[in-house]
């Protein structure tokens, strides 16, 4: 592909996905606002382990075979297409097969996860397996294609269906079943809608030595995910087993809020950023040029954040979440604190890695990480939620040190350009915190509050301003969000 045009299709892609994303993340916080002052955080602590158990089995329905799709380079269309049937018949069967395993041990599951009884909601609820399934190979091709718009349209629409369904099941008093009934609509839609907008179509064909050639690369890139997936659920399970619903729902609902806050800007830029360093893979200039290029817009954005809502979680537990949720600023000051320093450092390298070709390295990282975090996340669970709770925060930071050690020895990134590469958001983020911090001490009223994160932010831009290239980088990305022509001065 022609730098040209792969710049512009970078630059078109950037723009519907970061659109679309800016408004899932108005409308799913401003739902789960909504349903938080409905439900009680038991519900969603029901809901968190049936999430847990559905994104398990849906690595392997899916058998890393998203990321084939993708990252690699096929000799025509004809070849994509009859890799994509195979892989959408696979991750179908499999789908298939797994919720009927669920169902045959669902009492035995739902003890397992800290919810005795409720093995016929985990039943219900796995219906959406054979539904992301169906849709999940359309999906990888619109990354591949950076067709951004269409991905568009299905999210935004599928994301209003809470408004239509979940909330007022949930005013209806239906509990956590207007949250998995909501799940199940959303999904149902999603799987119709792309297969009627996609070009490929499933059809009746199967070949098991194309399916060979794509367990080769998928089979890493599964057993990456099910590492991906310990990392983030570990915490869940031990928090379910240890304690109860309440601080679950507590815990989960927090760092979700967190989360979605943050996706913002990395649920735009991750899947742009993979589709641009697969197609740049064999280019390592132009490659290493890219990501240092997204690192520094990412971290521009994602480090006042993360230190904005460490400062005022009060402030944003009281806005997101409402009273009976006082608990939770802790825990979400705390987690947008060290999610802000893990997705600078750590949280783009797994696509640095799977760009290349070598999902090993992830999965490697994964488990050097699980080493360290599973026998802490167990010993600080016996003492209690809030030991817990910044352990398995202050614990990220072990894996960034991880990532970077890779990063510094196989790929061959230096560890101290990748820090100076975003030294200037660093610096002008811990001058916006100490200055957060001193208008903090005038007044705790709310509106001096919301009125101080304005001066903190006007603050913080003013120091990013001072340094010449980063401000010659703002003004250009206020005009585009990826340049047209980057590849070209990259």
């Amino acid at each position: 592909m022609e730098d040209k045009q792969l710049g512009k299709k970078i630059a078109t892609g950037a723009k519907w996905s970061t659109i679309t994303e800016i408004i899932a993340k108005i409308i799913v916080p401003l739902t789960n606002m909504i349903l938080a002052r409905i439900l009680a955080p038991e519900a969603f602590g029901v809901i968190a382990t049936i999430t847990m158990i559905i994104s398990f089995v849906d690595m392997f329905t899916d058998a890393g075979f998203q990321k084939y799709l993708v990252q690699r380079e096929f000799k025509s269309v004809k070849e994509r297409y009859i890799n994509a049937n195979v892989a959408f018949w696979t991750n179908l069967v499999l789908s298939f097969l797994l919720w009927g395993i669920i169902a045959l041990f669902n009492e035995q599951i739902a003890t397992m996860v800290g919810n005795p009884g409720l093995g016929i909601v985990i039943i219900v609820a796995c219906i959406q397996l054979p539904l992301t399934s169906f849709s999940s190979i359309q999906m990888a091709l619109f990354r591949r294609d950076f067709d951004f718009k269409t991905l568009f349209t299905v999210r935004v629409i599928a994301i209003m269906i809470p408004f239509i369904v979940t909330i007022p099941l949930a005013i209806m008093g239906f509990s956590y079943w207007s949250l998995v009934i909501g799940m199940i609509c959303m999904q149902l839609f999603n799987a119709v809608l792309l297969t009627l907008k996609s070009k490929w179509k499933p059809k009746l064909y199967y070949n098991f030595k194309t399916l060979k050639e794509m367990l080769s690369f998928s089979i890493w890139t599964l057993i990456e995910a099910i590492s991906i997936w310990l990392t983030v659920w570990i915490d869940t399970f031990i928090i379910a087993y240890f304690l109860n619903e309440y601080y679950l729902g507590i815990y989960k609902t927090s760092t979700m809020m967190v989360n979605s806050l943050l996706a913002l800007i990395t649920a735009a830029t991750v899947p742009i950023l993979f589709s641009a360093l697969s197609r740049l893979q064999n280019n390592d200039s132009k490659f290493n040029s890219m990501f240092f290029k997204f690192q520094r817009l990412i971290a521009i954005l994602v480090f006042p954040l993360g230190v904005g809502v460490f400062l005022y979680s009060d402030l944003a537990t009281q806005l997101l979440l409402g009273n009976q949720w006082g608990e939770a600023s802790n825990v979400i000051g705390i987690w947008a604190l060290t999610s802000a320093i893990m997705i600078v450092f750590g949280h783009f390298c797994s696509e640095v890695y799977r760009a290349k070709g070598r999902p090993k390295l992830s999965f490697l990282a994964q488990v050097l990480h699980l080493i360290v975090l599973i026998p802490t996340c167990i010993i600080a669970g016996k003492y209690g939620f809030w030991p817990l709770i910044f352990a398995r925060s202050l614990i990220r930071m072990q894996f960034v040190i991880v990532h970077l050690t890779i990063m510094k020895v196989v790929m061959k990134m230096s560890v101290i350009k990748t820090i100076r590469n975003v030294s200037p958001s660093m610096l002008a983020v811990s001058a916006m915190g100490l200055f957060g911090y001193i208008l903090q001490s005038f007044s705790q009223n709310v509106l001096w509050s919301m009125f101080s994160i304005i001066l903190c932010a006007l603050f913080y831009f003013v120091i990013l301003f001072l340094f010449p290239k980063t401000r010659v980088e703002l003004i250009d990305s206020s005009k585009r969000i990826i340049p047209q022509r980057f590849l070209k001065s990259a």
